[in-house]
């Protein structure tokens, strides 16, 4: 049957567009920076990183690792405490602001550029931080166990992992369908939710209004119930894990706001 659509002559098969992964798109995260950093965001890494030193108990001149560290807001927070801070992220217009506000504030970091999959450094820092949903990211779980592997091999003996993000338990209470909410600045962000594969990942749908201007995006995001990270740190060598339900450190139960694991190299 003839379709009016000429095929070429050749046994090969037709090649099929390759899909960009979200995670990998420069637009994305360029477009969401005012969402994902906004003033009133920035003004909480203080906060943030008192947590992180309470529940990791690390000494003042340790190497700290800030694992997409975005632009930068926990990793100059460290160095402004006199840490050694490495402060690693894929996109280099976030990295290019990071610079700039270090330069400006007078902070030494050290600012790499590099996807959290293949960046390895072993035995070379006494902390690991993985803050606001930095994690699950990738299509194929064992590239969440890779950047787990990496980590655990980059920190010394005695060295400490703590991650933060939105547990499973967590969103299954709290779970809303559709949102919305406006930045200072005007911008609205739109925000539709669905789970999926089972409770295995939240697919979302971002329309983000700003002036006259409108974009949309998709991405997922794995989740992670607490037991279920607690094992996959285990698995590539973490002996002793804790979880907590907020930096502040109250009990993952009922009540808890976020899924933080403390994860220790013995």
């Amino acid at each position: 049957m003839r379709t009016g659509v000429e095929l070429p002559c050749s046994t090969s098969r037709p090649t099929m567009p390759i899909v960009q992964p979200w995670h990998e798109d420069d637009a994305f995260w360029t477009d969401v920076e005012p969402v994902l950093f906004s003033a009133a965001r920035l003004s909480q890494a203080g906060a943030d990183v008192d947590g992180v030193l309470r529940l990791a108990g690390v000494r003042t001149d340790a190497s700290v690792l800030d694992l997409g560290c975005g632009v930068g807001r926990h990793s100059l927070e460290f160095s402004r405490r006199g840490f050694r801070v490495t402060g690693v992220d894929r996109q280099s217009t976030y990295l290019a602001r990071a610079r700039a506000l270090a330069s400006e504030r007078s902070l030494d970091v050290e600012w790499v550029e590099s996807d959290m999959r293949t960046f390895t450094r072993p035995a070379a820092f006494d902390l690991a931080v993985s803050l606001l949903t930095s994690f699950g990211f990738f299509e194929n779980p064992e590239d969440d166990r890779r950047v787990l592997a990496n980590v655990h091999a980059g920190l010394r003996i005695g060295g400490v992992l703590v991650m933060e993000m939105m547990g499973k338990e967590v969103l299954a209470r709290r779970f809303v369908a559709t949102d919305w909410h406006e930045e200072p600045d005007g911008t609205l962000l739109l925000e539709q939710r669905a789970v999926g594969d089972g409770w295995r990942q939240l697919a979302v749908r971002w329309i983000v209004l700003r002036a006259n201007r409108r974009s949309e995006h998709r991405f997922t995001l794995r989740l992670y119930s607490g037991m279920e990270l607690e094992i996959m740190l285990r698995d590539v060598g973490f002996r002793r894990v804790d979880l907590f339900g907020s930096l502040g450190g109250a009990a993952y139960d009922q009540q808890a706001e976020r899924l933080v694991a403390v994860a220790r190299k013995t």
